[in-house]
């Protein structure tokens, strides 16, 4: 028998030995029973939310904002027999590409046991698929898409109201509301803002409007005076964005030179936020977008002394998910608590199929911005938006 043998048996037989040890065999019986077995956090970890979102970038007010409303939440959660609470933030960029890497990467880490996010619905879309296959439940506080719930995904699951809603409330303002008959509608291209802007146009058209211009932009392009100018021609009273604050600054400001300045401004959740306010200056005066800022309440109240003090701005100043990025870790870390087994050996255990499935039975969670239950596919809120337009440089709350 020569040595190489010898040893390789050795080796074997200790590594039997490992597997039939006690220190082997301390999971709780659920782990080995769930579908998706069990995170194991030990002793000195963090019991991790992962969140994909633009942190770079022309859009990163959107992923610094929604994460900081995240990082407050993980604070007040306190800890769970011991183990703390952490939101992990990951730079997405907002696109599918980034998505995916995100999701590849926040599933490789054992500790992460749930993800508040994605925040844009292109980089949820690329993602959904790795967390379906990893068994890590989703809550995204503003992937608004409508189409992400219609996949079958039994993991993804949302706060934010929806693009449907959205549009149609869109759609009556500008036809009902400002009196426009004749509409122009742009959108960037993503799923996001093509998949709003196409909703918008349907619903406008239905009650009798209408849409003189359906187009794309290139976003990021930095100049749309060609584009504008061709819109001019179909004269307007109105131009409806589909898109961000990078994009969205740049055609307000154009507007003023090219034909369309007595045109109405009129964007989304994507638009608002203090970086459109900072990029179009006077332009922006008259504008109007859409944001989510809760009720008043003494939660809200509590929320919005911490977030002001811990980051120097108020909540919703940056974008209007603030409350959303809040309640999404809160109703996670809710969950976990609810699913979450400390083994013999000291460390915490979370059945990844049962938080999935508890986190689909979401039922009259109150968070600051409603009370959220989730329905079959993952629509956990039904509310509406509420429209602000631009005056005096400052977002104010639109006539109703």
């Amino acid at each position: 028998m020569s040595k190489r043998f010898v040893l390789f048996f050795v080796v074997i037989v200790a590594m039997a030995l490992a597997s039939c040890s006690p220190a082997a065999s301390t999971a709780p019986a659920a782990c080995s029973t769930d579908s998706f077995g069990c995170a194991k956090i030990a002793a000195g970890q963090t019991i991790k939310i992962g969140m994909g979102a633009p942190m770079t970038g022309g859009n990163a007010s959107y992923g610094i904002d929604i994460s900081q409303g995240g990082i407050v939440a993980a604070k007040d959660a306190g800890t769970l027999d011991g183990f703390k609470f952490e939101l992990v933030a990951q730079d997405d960029n907002g696109d599918a590409e980034g998505g995916a890497a995100v999701a590849n990467k926040l599933v490789s880490d054992p500790t992460v046991v749930a993800i508040a996010g994605h925040i844009f619905s292109g980089a949820t879309q690329a993602a959904i698929p790795i967390y379906e296959k990893a068994g890590l439940p989703m809550l995204s506080p503003s992937a608004t898409n409508p189409a992400l719930t219609t996949t079958g995904s039994k993991v993804f699951n949302r706060i934010a109201f929806t693009d449907s809603t959205q549009a149609k409330f869109a759609a009556a303002y500008l036809f009902n509301k400002l009196g426009v008959k004749n509409l122009a509608i742009l959108h960037d291209g993503s799923d996001y803002g093509k998949g709003l802007a196409e909703l918008v146009q349907t619903d406008f058209q239905a009650l009798g409007g209408n849409v003189v211009v359906f187009q794309a932009i290139t976003t990021g392009a930095g100049d749309f005076t060609n584009v504008l100018s061709a819109v001019a021609s179909y004269k307007p009273q109105a131009v409806y964005f589909g898109g961000y604050v990078a994009d969205a600054s740049v055609l307000v400001n154009e507007m003023k030179t090219t034909g369309l300045e007595n045109a109405v401004f009129f964007g989304c959740d994507g638009t608002y936020g203090a970086d459109f306010l900072t990029n179009t200056g006077a332009n922006g005066e008259g504008a109007y977008a859409v944001t989510l800022t809760p009720p008043d309440s003494a939660a809200k109240a509590a929320f919005d002394q911490k977030y002001q003090t811990e980051f120097g701005k108020a909540p919703g100043v940056l974008s209007p998910y603030t409350w959303n990025g809040y309640d999404s870790v809160a109703a996670l870390i809710s969950v976990v608590k609810q699913v979450a087994i400390v083994g013999s050996d000291g460390s915490l255990y979370v059945p990844r199929g049962a938080l999935v499935t508890a986190v689909r039975s979401l039922k009259d969670y109150q968070g600051l911005t409603g009370t959220f239950t989730c329905d079959a596919v993952g629509e956990c809120n039904a509310s509406g938006p509420i429209f602000v337009i631009v005056q005096k440089g400052a977002w104010v709350v639109a006539p109703e």
